[in-house]
């Protein structure tokens, strides 16, 4: 069946050959760490979705792994000879090969971008500030999230069509919407052009250069951006229904954007060189990259997002794509790193953050399963009625049969579920409703999705 959803948001990236051993089934080479298993679990167990999770705690030395589903075993469907789309992590690895570069004389933070595209590609620029590799390192260009007119016509596949003549002719239609350096906005068009760019200088596309210097010198055997290597099998992805959808496919000189796909081993290989567990040659590499590079509406060092954890600064990352999740957490002075992995998108949902986080500090609520619940009566009473958003687009909120619909103007009417977050969500696609109170004492609500949420106002009762 084609799926269909309500056109309201861009699509977005939230956000992605070295000879792997043949592995066996999952049930014969693993046994989940039993704290860890209850942890997830905790989580998980019963959650509407059907996710299932790979995770991994790395503490110096020590390293515990589970693999849970919402709903019954991981036989068959995820183990560690599978591989997640990784999403956006993919630009810490795009932001490490670039510290190479620059290590090693070959580039500049602060070079401007034009100098690694070909000649006569014109790049917007303002205020005579040119977009340099520092900006686009730190989602700080004022280029917009996604290439405008960008052939991304496919909304279960966005990125197969944009190649880099597709993202360079954007340029050309692109005009930045601040001085660089200035103010945060996160662009995976920047990310493409950074992920361009670095493999232009170092002679070679993305997916070549990731496996040539940070797959094989960390040991990510099964870690790739196109055919997976021989015992590795790709993971298949879900929407947050439960949904089963396609692969997201990348060109693979723009696959540092979010192409990467890895197991839950090459994650820990991964994080452990960025802890200094590893020594390889891109390990100086990975520590520069840890160094804070702006400071503004977020702190953000190259690639990564900074934030604070008992006093200590970790470095955080999470991603997304159109049936996968990940989150990646490095506290590298405590020695400890987190990585969840899932087979199902949980962006719309808020992510992986709450067991992330709580897996790094404990201290930090875990959350709770999202099941399936019957929402109060009065709370759908309250928001039947008519709503619009800032872009003009209207839509109707209706009982029918006792349940909760939605439908915007021109658009199908669509059933809403209700989980016991308190949160509304389409049977069909990947959204969710989310009610609230109103300055005024109404109820409306934030609609997620597509990787951003945005707010209705209410125009009244039903006609």
């Amino acid at each position: 069946m084609k799926m269909r959803s309500i056109v309201l948001l861009a699509a977005a990236l939230t956000l992605a050959a070295c000879a792997g051993k043949a592995v066996r089934p999952a049930s014969e080479t693993f046994a989940n760490s039993p704290e860890l298993e209850r942890i997830l679990r905790q989580r998980l167990e019963g959650d509407r979705t059907g996710a299932c999770f790979a995770a991994a705690v790395v503490d110096r030395d020590e390293v515990q792994r589970a693999y849970v589903c919402a709903q019954g075993s991981v036989e068959g469907r995820i183990g560690p000879d599978t591989a997640f789309e990784i999403g956006s992590v993919a630009k810490t690895m795009t932001a490490a090969l670039l510290a190479e570069l620059v290590l090693e004389g070959k580039a500049s933070l602060d070079d401007p971008l034009s100098l690694y595209l070909p000649e006569g590609i014109s790049v917007p620029a303002l205020d005579g500030e040119p977009i340099r590799l520092l900006h686009l390192l730190t989602h700080t260009s004022g280029l917009p999230p996604l290439p405008p007119g960008a052939p991304m016509i496919d909304p279960l596949d966005p990125y197969v069509l944009v190649d880099a003549d597709a993202l360079l002719a954007a340029l050309g239609r692109t005009v930045v919407g601040w001085a660089p350096g200035t103010r945060y906005q996160y662009s995976n068009y920047g990310a493409m052009l950074l992920s361009y760019a670095v493999g232009r200088r170092a002679g070679l596309p993305f997916a070549e250069l990731a496996r040539e210097r940070l797959f094989a010198p960390l040991g990510m055997t099964g870690a790739h951006v196109q055919a997976p290597p021989e015992g590795i099998r790709p993971a298949q992805g879900h929407l947050s229904t439960g949904q089963p959808v396609p692969a997201w496919n990348l060109h693979p000189e723009l696959a540092g954007v979010g192409g990467v796909r890895a197991t839950l081993d090459d994650m820990i290989a991964y994080v452990r060189g960025h802890l200094g567990l590893v020594r390889a040659p891109i390990s100086e590499a990975l520590a520069f990259t840890h160094r804070p590079l702006w400071e503004g509406e977020r702190k953000v060092a190259a690639a990564w997002h900074v934030g604070n954890l008992s006093g200590r600064e970790v470095l955080l990352h999470e991603g997304g794509t159109g049936g996968f999740s990940s989150y990646v957490a490095i506290d590298p002075e405590g020695g400890r790193a987190v990585v969840v992995l899932s087979d199902t998108a949980l962006t719309t949902l808020g992510g992986l953050g709450d067991v992330g986080h709580h897996l790094l500090d404990p201290a930090l609520p875990l959350g709770a399963p999202r099941r399936v619940a019957e929402p109060p009566t009065e709370l759908v009473e309250a928001l039947e009625g008519r709503y619009r958003f800032p872009m003009g687009l209207q839509m109707r909120l209706f009982r029918k049969e006792g349940k909760l619909h939605v439908q915007a103007a021109g658009q199908p009417a669509y059933e809403l579920g209700y989980d016991s977050r308190g949160d509304f969500y389409t049977l069909l696609f990947d959204a969710r409703l989310a009610p609230r109170k109103a300055e005024d004492g109404t109820t409306t609500f934030v609609w997620f999705q597509g990787g951003a949420g945005i707010e209705a106002e209410r125009l009244g009762d039903l006609d």
